[in-house]
C-alpha cells in the first residue's frame, strides 16, 4: 500500500528518487548562494579594514609634519628621519615578533603573551579570522606608539637609540599590552573570554594601548636624557626660547592626524557588515558613523577650550597650543569613541584640554622637557580617556561593540566594575612600560648611546649627523634684466657672517648708490 506522500509525488509525475535529487539540487544551490554571500561579506570587511589601515598609516605623515614644525630648524632632518625609522624598523620587528606576541594563538595560549603567527606563520587563519589585512592594520597602530615616543626625546637623541627603542617598543612592549586588551586570550580587556571583574576594561581604539604606551615610554626617555641644553637655567627658571620653527607644519600635521583618526577610531570595528542584534537597519556601519562623530566632537571641544584657556592665561591666540589641544581631545576619546553618546564626547574633550594644560604646568615646574608635549598629551589625556569611558560608557553601545555581559559607565547606571577595570588598565600600562622601557633607556645611557654630545646639540644634528641643513634659502641667481647686453656686470659678494649676495652695477649710475659693490 502506497503512502500518502508517494501518491502525491506519483500524481505530480515524480517518484521518491526524483524528489530526493531535486531536493539535493536545491540545497546545493542554496549552499552556493550562502557561500557567495559569506565571501562577499569577507571581501567588503577586508576592503574596509584596508581602507582604514591606509588612513591610519597616513597619520605617519601627520606625525612627521607635526614633529618637524615643533623642533628648531637645525634638527628638522633628524626628526624626519626618525619618523621614517619608526615605520621601517617597526615594520620588521612587528612582522617578526610583535604580531605573534599580540595576537598569536596556539595550543599554548596564555593570558600574558601570544604564542604563534611569528613572521606571519599560518596567516591567513580561517580558524581565528585573521587575514593579511588585519596584520597591516595592527602594524599601523604599533608604529603610531613608537612615533609618539620619538617626539618626547627629539633634538638630543642619538640615531642608534631610535633604532633600538623603536624595534623594542613595537616588537615586544606594545604587543604585550595589545594582547592583554585586544586578544580573546587576554586577561584585561572586554574582548577577552575571561574578563577582569567579569566585565573587562574598555579601550576600543587605544587610549591606553597606543597613546599611554607611547606617552609613558617618551616620559622615561626624556627624563633619563634630561632637558635640552639651555631649556632651563641653573636655578630652574625658564631659559632659551625653544619653540618650534614652523607653525604652518604644525597645523598641516594636525589636520593630517585628524584625517587619519577617522581610520584609527572607526576602523577599530574591523568589520563593517555586521548588523546589530534585533535590527534590520542599524549595524556596525552605524557604529562607525557614530564613532567618527564622537571623535570629531571631542577634538573640536578640546581645541576651542584650549584656545580660550590659553588666551586667558597668556593674552594671545596661540595656534600651536590649539593644535595640541585638538590632538589631546582625540587621544582621550579614543578609548570610548564607540561606546559613548555624542554629548559625552564634548565632556571628554573639555576635560582633556585642561588635563593637557595641567600636565604642561607640572612639567615646567619639574623642569621636564618634551618638545612636542607628547608624554603630557598622549599619556595624560590617554589616561583621562580611560577614566572617562568608565564613567560614561553607554550600556546599549557597549553591547553592540562587544556583546552582552560587559560593564557600562558609573554615571550611566552601570556600577563601579567597569570604572575599576579602567583604573587597573592605567596602572598596569604605566607599570609595564616603566618596567621595560626604563632599563632600555638606562642601558643606552649607560653605554653612551642615548644622548648626543653638547657640541652636536648646540650646532644641530642636521649639520653634524645628517650631512647638511634641511633648508637652503640662499638664492645666487642673477635676474634676467641684468643679463641684457650692456646692462652691467654682476659680482658675488661674500660678506662675513651673511649669506652670499649678488650685486650688480648697471652702467650710467653713480657708484655711491651701490655702496656694497667693489669695482
Amino acid at each position: 500500500m502506497m503512502s500518502q506522500d508517494s501518491l502525491t509525488f506519483r500524481n505530480a509525475g515524480l517518484n521518491v528518487g526524483s524528489s530526493d535529487q531535486v531536493g539535493q539540487f536545491l540545497c546545493s544551490k542554496f549552499d552556493e548562494i550562502s557561500t557567495a554571500l559569506a565571501t562577499h561579506t569577507l571581501a567588503v570587511d577586508n576592503t574596509y579594514l584596508l581602507f582604514s589601515t591606509y588612513l591610519v598609516f597616513s597619520m605617519q605623515i601627520g606625525f612627521a609634519m607635526l614633529c618637524a614644525g615643533s623642533v628648531r630648524a637645525k634638527n628638522t632632518m633628524n626628526i624626519m628621519l626618525t619618523n621614517v625609522l619608526d615605520a621601517a624598523a617597526g615594520g620588521i620587528s612587528f612582522y617578526l615578533f610583535g604580531f605573534g606576541f599580540a595576537f598569536g594563538r596556539s595550543s599554548n595560549n596564555n593570558k600574558f603573551i601570544g604564542s604563534n603567527f611569528f613572521g606571519l606563520h599560518e596567516i591567513p587563519s580561517s580558524l581565528d579570522g585573521f587575514d593579511y589585512s588585519f596584520f597591516l592594520f595592527q602594524w599601523a597602530f604599533a608604529i603610531a606608539a613608537a612615533g609618539i615616543t620619538s617626539g618626547s626625546i627629539a633634538e638630543r637623541t642619538q640615531f642608534v637609540a631610535y633604532l633600538v627603542y623603536s624595534s623594542f617598543l613595537t616588537g615586544f612592549v606594545y604587543p604585550i599590552v595589545a594582547h592583554w586588551m585586544w586578544s580573546v586570550d587576554g586577561w584585561l580587556g572586554a574582548a577577552a573570554t575571561d574578563r577582569l571583574f567579569g566585565v573587562g576594561a574598555i579601550d576600543f581604539a587605544g587610549s591606553g594601548v597606543v597613546h599611554m604606551v607611547g606617552g609613558v615610554a617618551g616620559l622615561w626617555g626624556a627624563f633619563i636624557e634630561g632637558p635640552r641644553l639651555g631649556k632651563f637655567t641653573r636655578d630652574g627658571k625658564p631659559g632659551m626660547d625653544m619653540r618650534g620653527h614652523n607653525a604652518s607644519l604644525v597645523v598641516l600635521g594636525s589636520f593630517l592626524l585628524w584625517f587619519g583618526w577617522f581610520g584609527f577610531n572607526p576602523g577599530s570595528f574591523v568589520r563593517i557588515l555586521v548588523p546589530f542584534r534585533g535590527s534590520s537597519f542599524e549595524g556596525n556601519w552605524t557604529g562607525v558613523g557614530r564613532t567618527a562623530i564622537t571623535t570629531t566632537l571631542a577634538g573640536c571641544t578640546a581645541a576651542l577650550t584650549t584656545l580660550f584657556a590659553r588666551r586667558w592665561m597668556t593674552g594671545h591666540w596661540i595656534v600651536t597650543d590649539v593644535c595640541n589641544g585638538l590632538l589631546g581631545g582625540f587621544a582621550a576619546i579614543t578609548a570610548g569613541c564607540a561606546v559613548v553618546e555624542p554629548w559625552a564626547a564634548i565632556v571628554c574633550g573639555f576635560v582633556a584640554a585642561w588635563v593637557l594644560i595641567g600636565f604642561n604646568h607640572i612639567a615646567a615646574k619639574l623642569r621636564y622637557d618634551d618638545p612636542l608635549e607628547a608624554a603630557q598629551l598622549h599619556g595624560g589625556c590617554g589616561a583621562w580617556g580611560l577614566l572617562f569611558t568608565g564613567l560614561f560608557a553607554n550600556e546599549r553601545y557597549v553591547a553592540e561593540a562587544y556583546g552582552p555581559g560587559r560593564g557600562h559607565g558609573l554615571f550611566m547606571g552601570g556600577g563601579g566594575k567597569l570604572f575599576a577595570a579602567q583604573i587597573i588598565e592605567i596602572l598596569v600600562v604605566v607599570g609595564w612600560v616603566t618596567a621595560t622601557m626604563v632599563p632600555c633607556f638606562w642601558l643606552l645611557h649607560r653605554f653612551n648611546l642615548l644622548r648626543i654630545s653638547a657640541e652636536d646639540e648646540m650646532a644641530g644634528m642636521d649639520l653634524t649627523r645628517h650631512g647638511g641643513k634641511a633648508y637652503y634659502n640662499e638664492d645666487e641667481t642673477v635676474t634676467p634684466e641684468f643679463l641684457q647686453p650692456g646692462g652691467g656686470v654682476g659680482q658675488f659678494l661674500h660678506l662675513p657672517g651673511q649669506r652670499a649676495v649678488v650685486g650688480v652695477q648697471p652702467k650710467g649710475l653713480p657708484k655711491q648708490e651701490f655702496p656694497d659693490l667693489e669695482q
